[in-house]
C-alpha cells in the first residue's frame, strides 16, 4: 500500500525519502523481475535516489537481488548504505567492459547543460559512451534515459507527441540524444540486447526542474518567460518508479516509452499559483505561441497509473521549499528554449 504524502518537505532527507519511495506496483514488479540491477550514471540529479528506490523496492518485495551503482565520480553515500559501487570512465571501452554483468540495467548517462559551445563533448558523452555501453552490455535488459526533446516542438492542440511521433530533434543537444538512442538501436536491431528508450520530459523535484525555475523567478520578482507557454512535468520519484518497471518493456528492436505527467499546464497559470502561495505578484515576458516540448504519456500512465504526487502538490512543495531557502541544484532547465540551444 502506498504511503500518504507528507504535508510539506522541510529537509533534504525528507525530500530524498519521498523521491526514493517505491510504489506498490514497483514492489510487485520486483517480485517477478529476474536478475540483479545495475544503475549506470548513479551520481547526478537522479541517480542517487533512483538507486535507493531500487534497493527499497527489493527490500519491500523480500527478494534476493543485488543493486550495483556505477559512476565516474565516487558514490560514497550509496556505498555507506551497503550498495555495491564502481567508479568507471565510461569513455574507456576497456573499463566499461570490466563492469559487472547484470541482467538489468538502468542507464542514466547524458549531457545537456553547457552543450552550446561544447558540442563535441556533448556528442561524445551522449553517443560514444552509449556505444561503449551497448557493446559491453550485450545480452542485457536495458531501460535508457532519453528525452522528449527528440520530438519536434508540438502545438498545444496536438495533445503532445506520442511514441509513434517521428523524431525531429532541434539543435545539437537533441540531435545527440537521438544519436544516443541509435547507438543502442544498432545492437537491439541485431537482437543482441533488449532496450526501452525512456523519452522523459520533464522530471521535477523541489531543488530542480521547470516548476522550480518558475517558482524561483516569481519569488525573486523576475519575469517568467511564457513564450513556451505550456509544459508537462512529473514528480521525479514517480518517473523513476515507472522507468524501473519499464524494464519489462525492453525488447529487440527497441521499444519507446514516453514518461511525464498526465496534465499539460499553462506556465502563466502555474506562475500565478506560485504568486498566490508566496504572497507575490507574478510578472511575465514574451507571449504564448502555443508550442512547446509536449509529451503524451497516456501509454505509461495507462500501464503504471497516474503519478502519486499530483501537479498541485508539487507546486505547493516547491513553493514552500523556495520560501524556506531550501537548497537548489543550480541547473536551470531552459524549458522556455525552442531553438535547441542549452
Amino acid at each position: 500500500m502506498d504511503q500518504a504524502l507528507p504535508a510539506k518537505l522541510t529537509s533534504v532527507a525528507e525530500l530524498d525519502e519521498l523521491l526514493s519511495r517505491p510504489s506498490a506496483g514497483l514492489v510487485s514488479f520486483m517480485k517477478q523481475l529476474d536478475g540483479d540491477i545495475m544503475v549506470v550514471g548513479a551520481g547526478g540529479k537522479v541517480g542517487p535516489t533512483l538507486t535507493r528506490l531500487v534497493q527499497r523496492a527489493i527490500t519491500a518485495a523480500k527478494v534476493q537481488k543485488k543493486v550495483v551503482a556505477v559512476d565516474v565520480a565516487p558514490l560514497d553515500a550509496l556505498a555507506a548504505e551497503g550498495i555495491e559501487t564502481h567508479r568507471c570512465d565510461m569513455m574507456d571501452l576497456d573499463a566499461v567492459g570490466k563492469l559487472p554483468k547484470t541482467k538489468n540495467i538502468i542507464y542514466l548517462i547524458g549531457r545537456k547543460f553547457g552543450s552550446t559551445g561544447a558540442e563535441s563533448l556533448t556528442w561524445a558523452v551522449n553517443c560514444t559512451v552509449a556505444y561503449h555501453a551497448a557493446r559491453a552490455f550485450q545480452g542485457c535488459r536495458i531501460a535508457g534515459f532519453s528525452t522528449g526533446c527528440v520530438y519536434p516542438v508540438m502545438h498545444l492542440n496536438s495533445g503532445g507527441a506520442t511514441e509513434e511521433t517521428t523524431p525531429e530533434p532541434v539543435g545539437e543537444y537533441a540531435q545527440s540524444c537521438l544519436g544516443r538512442e541509435r547507438m543502442w538501436d544498432y545492437y537491439a536491431d541485431q537482437g543482441k540486447l533488449d532496450m526501452v528508450h525512456i523519452r522523459l520530459n520533464y522530471a521535477v523535484e523541489c531543488r530542480y526542474g521547470v516548476l522550480y525555475d518558475i517558482g524561483s523567478k516569481v519569488w525573486a520578482g523576475e519575469p517568467v518567460d511564457v513564450t513556451t507557454g505550456y509544459a508537462n512535468v512529473i514528480w521525479q520519484g514517480d518517473a523513476c518508479n515507472q522507468i524501473v518497471q519499464a524494464l519489462g518493456l525492453a525488447s529487440h528492436p527497441a521499444s519507446i516509452l514516453n514518461v511525464t505527467g498526465p496534465e499539460t499546464f499553462s506556465v502563466r497559470l502555474v506562475a500565478e499559483q506560485f504568486a498566490r502561495l508566496m504572497g507575490k505578484k507574478a510578472e511575465f515576458s514574451g507571449q504564448e505561441n502555443g508550442y512547446g516540448y509536449l509529451n503524451n504519456a497516456a501509454k505509461a500512465n495507462g500501464l503504471y497509473g497516474n503519478p502519486t504526487v499530483p501537479l498541485a502538490r508539487i507546486v505547493d512543495y516547491t513553493a514552500q521549499w523556495i520560501m524556506a531557502g531550501g537548497a537548489n541544484l543550480g541547473k536551470p532547465t531552459h524549458f522556455e528554449t525552442q531553438n535547441g540551444k542549452y
